[in-house]
């Protein structure tokens, strides 16, 4: 059975903005590797999932853990971040589709956190914001057929993924199929399903926005429920993907910091480049600036120098 839910026209709108900024993002980012890029908004995306729920670690201390850095915090927080880190560096392995896959991945990020991570729940929940209950999810005995239904959905129907993917996160937080994690489980299986049809969305932390607008997120949730479909939650996530698109274009024309030019320009400059090379891409700035922020670099441990003065060349580490 298909879930519920309509195309409006706000919908349309987004859908026909979103597809334009893919092609001008393929365009921009696509062509070239891009690992800093890549890996600062994984960062930012493992960062704002989490603080959905509770947990306090910063992006500094991410990042460092990324790096195979000892950093101080909780256990329960530290360990939910090697989690994420985990199974969002197995992105590319999931199969949107299979639940199988999917179970797997909810395997990965609540090891250790939950008793039976690869289980659905077998008592009833219901989600509390406050003093006001929010949601009453469905019973515990009809869970594993709304998830296969909803992954018969995934499989066949010829939604675009666009669609479908805020159709799945919306069922899936309706179904509450677990005892824990169906927050952090909606956000990154819609990030599956957008990877598989549009490789951009590597380098999208979107979860960002949603953080940002938490409140919004669970205002739209409720009225999806109220209203017994997804639409509501459908142009909000969809509003959530066009800013993050928009944002991920600007990125280039704001006025940067010395350290968001070097985070620029290694995510889309060549392995190996001289100062000329970065003065090419940062045409306003001079040629002590340029130094200024090349020595930076080095100081970080970002790229290497190789020669000197007019011969020096750099490369990336």
């Amino acid at each position: 059975m298909k879930p519920p839910y309509t195309i409006s026209s706000r919908i349309l709108k987004l859908i026909s903005d979103i597809s334009i900024k893919i092609g001008e993002a393929n365009a921009n980012y696509l062509t070239r590797q891009s690992p800093h890029l890549r890996k600062s908004n994984r960062v930012k995306t493992i960062h704002s999932s989490l603080q959905i729920e509770g947990n306090t670690l910063t992006i500094d201390q991410i990042t460092a853990m990324v790096d195979n850095k000892r950093v101080i915090g909780t256990k329960k927080d530290v360990l939910e971040v090697q989690n994420a880190i985990a199974v969002y560096d197995a992105l590319s392995s999931f199969n949107f589709s299979d639940e199988k896959s999917f179970l797997k991945a909810h395997k990965m990020l609540m090891g250790y956190l939950v008793s039976n991570p690869v289980k659905y729940r077998t008592g009833g929940v219901g989600i509390v914001k406050g003093s006001e209950v929010k949601h009453v999810a469905p019973p515990a005995s009809k869970v594993p057929a709304l998830m296969k239904d909803l992954f018969l959905y995934l499989k066949a129907d010829v939604d675009l993924p666009l669609i479908k993917s805020c159709v799945f996160h919306y069922e899936l937080e309706f179904i509450h199929p677990f005892s824990d994690g169906n927050g952090r489980m909606g956000r990154l299986w819609q990030t599956v399903i957008l990877v598989k049809g549009f490789h951009v969305f590597e380098f999208l932390p979107f979860e960002t926005l949603i953080s940002k607008r938490g409140k919004a997120y669970y205002d739209a949730l409720s009225k999806s429920d109220k209203a017994g479909n997804s639409t509501y939650f459908i142009e909000f996530v969809l509003e959530i993907i066009d800013e993050s698109l928009s944002q991920l274009l600007s990125y280039k024309g704001r006025v940067m910091t010395s350290l968001d030019r070097i985070e620029y320009f290694l995510s889309v400059g060549p392995k190996e480049f001289s100062r000329k090379d970065y003065m090419n891409v940062f045409k306003d700035i001079s040629t002590a600036t340029a130094s200024r922020d090349l020595k930076n670099a080095i100081d970080q441990l970002k790229i290497l120098k190789i020669g000197e003065k007019r011969l020096a060349r750099y490369k990336i580490r």
